[in-house]
């Protein structure tokens, strides 16, 4: 990771994915979870506030050490006990059906190939097991997904690979779940906002 990516970008993040209706977001998307839970792009562990009381412990996958260190004062204060048990999504070190729950937030935009991550996601759940996604991406308005592509190429060198037009309901269904609970809208905001704030809450189930 370079300077950007590795000192800048996880602030950004922390700052701007805390908002009062993401928080209400991250509530919806974490109810649910139980038992022992894998968390793909941890970040500064703005969901710890939104695990139920049946979550038993979290296993958190997160690149940046400067993300970790954000989240450490939520880590402290958590009643729930999280690892760091790796860097990177593409490739688990959990064995098959490790997992009763997976959660992902603000992460399948940024993972390099994000098929790869959620085959590994769908290996390390028990079947049954669910995964809870909520990810912006591409917005079914055709005058703002055009707007999305013309910005793709910029967003990733502003914001460390993010990506504008992932569609991550398909995703998560190409991996072989099976989509239970789908909820599209675009956040609160002015007009200009909407190529970033076309919002998908998706639960679905490993088979």
């Amino acid at each position: 990771m370079g300077w950007w990516s590795e000192r800048v970008v996880p602030r950004m993040a922390d700052k701007s994915l805390s908002s009062r209706p993401i928080m209400d977001l991250r509530r919806e998307v974490c109810a649910g979870l139980s038992g022992r839970v894998l968390e793909i792009g941890f970040g500064s562990g703005l969901n710890l506030s939104a695990y139920p009381a049946v979550v038993d412990s979290v296993d958190a996958v997160e690149p940046s050490d400067t993300g970790w260190e954000l989240s450490s004062g939520r880590r402290a204060t958590a009643s729930v006990p999280v690892d760091r048990v790796g860097l990177d999504g593409q490739r688990l070190a959990a064995a098959d059906a490790t997992y009763d729950a997976a959660v992902s937030t603000f992460t399948l935009c940024t993972i390099p190939d994000a098929t790869t991550a959620l085959a590994e996601v769908r290996r390390v759940l028990r079947p049954g097991g669910t995964l809870h996604v909520l990810e912006h991406g591409l917005a079914p308005d055709a005058r703002v997904a055009a707007w999305q592509h013309r910005l793709d190429g910029l967003q990733g060198r502003i914001a460390a690979g993010c990506h504008l037009t992932r569609d991550a309901p398909v995703l998560v269904e190409d991996a072989g779940f099976r989509v239970e609970r789908l909820d599209r809208a675009y956040l609160p905001g002015p007009s200009l906002s909407k190529p970033w704030t076309f919002v998908s809450l998706v639960v679905a189930v490993r088979p």
